[in-house]
């Protein structure tokens, strides 16, 4: 990304989901362009624990930003492993939990129940000594339960070793929320258009969606609890961001438009300052959650 973007204008930089042993990921095609954002099943291809301990993990200190290392799994003991190892890396200041990949089979396991997200983040808590703990949400909540009890279940997990004089029991903060599943059809061939079938739809048709969990998740439990908040959703504009942050979030994560613009996150953010002091306001964290309703 520093080929393209100067990340010391940037807030952080969120790593490939890393797990435990190295993924090869979906076979082509696994990312195609949709009409209003992008499908993606890449299957979490990436290099696995080991690897990134040895090639990524001494680059992290040269990087001029915060980095946060994500973590994903297919049991309790992979995320455990991987979180484990990351906490041994000093240069990596946070880990984010990415429980809620629908592009994997089994990948929502642990972001479909309040009950198993409990118990993954209070099994990764014993683990992390030093970093800040991040749990990516699902925007889909298995059947009536909303998005603010798995948010709950995710800071209060209940039965979590003592907290450090910096550190909640649970999630230290909340990413909301990641792709919807999604697929193409190629009419002609009546084949699916992605090997693996289905994937997960990302960009601007998402940023609706996402925009109104921020809001109820702020709204219900956030707030009173003063759990911070990461939009996460179709963020091409500043403005998408804004919205963000009057829903409830302290910050914002940019992935497809990266693809489109790697320089997004610069004009996102200049978009920003001048909309704060258009607004009479010293900083943008005097804006979260200022919607008027």
């Amino acid at each position: 990304m520093s080929d393209a973007l100067d990340l010391s204008r940037v807030g952080g930089l969120v790593t490939k989901s890393i797990t435990r042993q190295p993924r090869d990921g979906n076979a082509v095609w696994r990312v195609l362009p949709a009409e209003c954002g992008m499908l993606n099943a890449i299957g979490l291809a990436n290099v696995g624990i080991d690897a990134f301990l040895r090639e990524y993990a001494p680059r992290v200190s040269a990087v001029p930003t915060t980095i946060i290392g994500s973590v994903a799994g297919f049991s309790i003991d992979d995320y455990v492993a991987v979180a484990a190892a990351m906490d041994g890396v000093e240069a990596i200041r946070a880990v984010e939990l990415n429980v809620s990949c629908p592009n994997v089979h089994g990948g929502l396991e642990f972001g479909s129940s309040p009950a198993l997200l409990s118990d993954l983040v209070r099994e990764c808590r014993r683990v992390l000594t030093r970093t800040r703990l991040f749990v990516k949400l699902s925007p889909i909540a298995a059947g009536p339960v909303k998005l603010a009890e798995f948010a709950r279940a995710a800071v209060e997990p209940g039965n979590s070793p003592p907290a450090g004089p910096n550190h909640r029991p649970g999630a230290d903060a909340l990413c909301i929320s990641n792709t919807m599943p999604a697929m193409a059809i190629d009419v002609e061939t009546r084949t699916p258009r992605l090997a693996n079938v289905t994937g997960g739809l990302s960009g601007s048709a998402l940023h609706p969606v996402a925009l109104k969990l921020v809001h109820d998740v702020y709204r219900a439990f956030a707030r009173d609890s003063g759990t911070p908040l990461v939009g996460i959703g179709g963020v091409l504009r500043w403005e998408h961001a804004a919205e963000f942050i009057l829903a409830g979030a302290s910050a914002v994560q940019i992935g497809t438009g990266l693809f489109a613009d790697p320089r997004c996150p610069l004009t996102v953010a200049k978009g920003l300052e001048k909309w704060a002091a258009r607004q009479g306001v010293g900083s943008i964290a005097e804006l979260v959650g200022c919607l008027k309703v």
